[in-house]
């Protein structure tokens, strides 16, 4: 933690600041080692330029914050009071003119708020900057990675176990759910989908009451939070005999997402990595059915740098962690989807995920 705020500190000389706000919930957690949803409430890691950092919290959160929080000085605020004047009274006599925030994150009233209380005459966005501090994963965040994917591959294996045509696709999200909490999870790290049918033609489809019915895919794409770092999951299976169509994209889907984790390792770009996928599915005839990314990074995020897509010229290095996830989406007939984590190495790529990518026959 010393060290990660160490180099926020660096930034700040850098970029000329005179403080650096840290306000989404999940960075806190990066710098500080201490994690709440404080919802509509004022949460902040403030760091003055030569002087110690503090946290500001709602008071409510107050004693977990000074369990888990490497950072000492904490200052808290009641639900009556406005927060931006509890943060003036504590920055009284500090310059503040040039302060870094996270753009991302703040709306427009948390933004008026740190402007007033700050008086600053200049916010600089420190979005890109913070997310290349967390780009390299260390072992520990792998190890959190890890064991939030064998969380969910257990979770999804007990659930397919359940799987029979009437079943709807909400019953399957909340059995699933139920399973990720049992199993250890924080809880999901992103809406479970379900999707069964035409519906597997949706990239981000929602479950509801449409019942499994036999020949057709069922996909579930689903992940965990444990220890604060995601999994990300998804794979499609066949209840009963689906076809020959259905088969053939499937086996085109599973050529393009080897093809592409082939292709890993440090020094080639990220668009190199889209291209190697989407030219297996282009070869085959369904390029125009590819309308998705190849893939996303994640770790205390499930959305977090690097954006893999085609004309993304950032090189692949040591350490990152992402998604390898191509995809054929045909209206009115389905989709597949399969999608693995993926750690790069120093020469290749390690399969985070072991769930099994062979079509297997399910619900009958």
């Amino acid at each position: 933690m010393k060290e990660r705020i160490g180099k926020l500190y660096t930034l700040m000389q850098e970029e000329s600041l005179d403080v650096i706000f840290i306000t989404l919930p999940k960075l806190v957690y990066y710098f500080t080692g201490f994690y709440t949803d404080p919802h509509e409430r004022f949460m902040a890691l403030v760091c003055p330029s030569g002087e110690e950092p503090f946290l500001m919290v709602p008071i409510l959160d107050y004693e977990k914050a000074a369990r888990a929080s490497s950072v000492q000085r904490i200052i808290s605020h009641e639900d009556t009071d406005n927060p931006y004047e509890v943060l003036r009274r504590h920055a009284s006599g500090k310059t503040m003119n040039r302060i870094g925030i996270q753009a991302e994150h703040l709306n427009v009233r948390r933004y008026r708020g740190l402007m007033e209380a700050t008086g600053a005459r200049q916010a600089v966005e420190l979005d890109d900057a913070i997310a290349g501090f967390r780009v390299l994963k260390s072992e520990p965040e792998i190890a959190a990675i890890e064991r939030a994917i064998g969380c969910i591959e257990e979770a999804v294996k007990e659930t397919v176990a359940l799987v029979k045509p009437g079943v709807t696709e909400i019953e399957l999200v909340a059995e699933l759910e139920y399973r990720m909490k049992r199993l250890g999870a924080q809880g999901p790290s992103f809406d479970t989908m379900v999707l069964t049918g035409e519906k597997t033609g949706l990239p981000h489809g929602a479950p509801g009451t449409d019942p499994v019915k036999e020949g057709q895919l069922l996909l579930i794409d689903a992940g965990v939070f444990v220890d604060g770092y995601a999994s990300d999951l998804t794979r499609t299976f066949a209840v009963g005999d689906v076809g020959e169509r259905c088969r053939e994209i499937y086996d085109i889907v599973l050529k393009a997402n080897e093809h592409m984790i082939q292709a890993v390792r440090p020094g080639v770009t990220f668009g190199s990595l889209d291209r190697a996928a989407r030219s297996v599915i282009e070869s085959h005839g369904y390029g125009e059915y590819f309308i998705t990314r190849a893939g996303h990074g994640f770790g205390l995020e499930i959305h977090e740098y690097p954006s893999i897509h085609g004309n993304n010229p950032d090189v692949l290095r040591e350490g990152m962690v992402f998604t390898a996830e191509p995809g054929i989406y045909i209206t009115g007939l389905g989709g597949v989807r399969i999608e693995d984590n993926v750690l790069v190495t120093q020469d290749g790529a390690r399969v985070l995920t072991s769930y099994p990518k062979e079509l297997t026959v399910i619900g009958v």
